[in-house]
């Protein structure tokens, strides 16, 4: 099969498209899926270079497919699969996804279970923007973050996957957004997926005035950040006596000066996450199939030319999702 592979780990993201052997049935619970969809994530780019806490991956050898989520067709399913059959529509969060075939597990109750069928109003390239970005933000919103109705959240980085899914969650949930953006286009794009009040990053890189000046001197009750460094003093500086800040990543830095005093005294609470996908994706699906949320598409591009998709997530003029497909 044709597949987007890291052979060599380095400094800088080394990628190539060739043949590949396809997955097969390994487990009574396994399934073969034909892939038209998958989108591209940051920590593709990290785990190529061997930064960001990737470098072991768990024991994955090279070399390994690139691709964390999919949305395509069964194509063959183990003995013990009966929630799908060949021919349906299915998607999920999944590793060594682009590629022409992955393989999914569909079996009750196993970690690695989240996949669902495709609701019907969703495109393949729709759908294959959900599964991860949606995950985190469910998981950091709801599981860790226990999001009221009513309350302020301040989303950074609108244009990520994770910043535009955060956006829509919350507002599903009844939360007043303050968000950021770098472009013009970024922002009104932010404000056309819910987001009540924007802020331009390159105008106003010190934010926290800002947002104090739109919480009444307060600050907000929760502070969705996945960035990391170069946020962190503007963030806690935004977040108010009581508040919670949620972090699920640190693409631009990992270490940060903490005042422990000011975090006691004010009661702050600092919560990290990652992402229970088993848990959380059919809640996701339920969403996405009535309209609640949507997979953010900014551009759609062929397998094959994997290097200008790629060039067009490190320009990071992207807003949500970079989609490979393949007829």
């Amino acid at each position: 099969m044709k597949a987007v592979y890291v052979s060599k780990v380095g400094d800088t993201l080394d990628l190539t498209y060739g043949d590949l052997p396809e997955p097969v049935i390994a487990d009574p619970f396994d399934m073969i899926v034909r892939v038209r969809a998958t989108a591209m994530n940051r920590h593709d780019v990290f785990s190529g270079e061997g930064t960001h806490d990737t470098t072991e991956r768990g024991g994955i050898k090279l070399p390994f497919i690139t691709g964390w989520e999919y949305a395509g067709d069964v194509v063959e399913v183990g003995p013990q699969v009966t929630r799908f059959k060949v021919g349906d529509r299915v998607f999920g969060p999944s590793v060594f996804t682009h590629a022409e075939f992955v393989r999914a597990r569909a079996g009750p109750g196993l970690p690695q279970e989240a996949v669902e069928p495709i609701p019907s109003n969703l495109s393949y390239e729709d759908a294959a923007a959900i599964p991860r970005s949606f995950c985190v933000a469910w998981h950091m919103l709801h599981c860790r973050g226990n999001l009221r109705t009513g309350e302020d959240v301040l989303v950074m980085g609108a244009g990520s996957g994770t910043g535009s899914s955060g956006i829509q969650l919350c507002k599903a949930a009844g939360a007043r957004v303050i968000t950021t953006a770098n472009t013009d286009d970024k922002l009104e794009k932010a404000k056309a997926l819910g987001a009540d009040e924007v802020i331009d990053s390159r105008r106003t890189p010190e934010f926290s005035g800002r947002v104090l000046e739109l919480t009444d001197g307060q600050g907000v009750d929760v502070i969705f950040e996945h960035i990391g460094t170069p946020v962190w003093e503007s963030c806690i500086a935004s977040l108010k006596r009581g508040g919670r800040f949620i972090t699920c990543g640190v693409t631009a830095g990992h270490r940060v000066s903490l005042h422990l005093g000011n975090l006691w005294r004010r009661e702050q609470t600092l919560i990290g996450a990652s992402t229970k996908p088993q848990d959380d994706f059919e809640t996701l699906r339920r969403l996405a199939g009535r309209g609640v949320i949507r997979g953010v598409v900014d551009s759609v591009f062929l397998l094959e030319a994997y290097k200008e998709a790629w060039q067009r997530m490190k320009s990071r003029e992207f807003f949500g999702k970079v989609i490979l497909t393949i007829p």
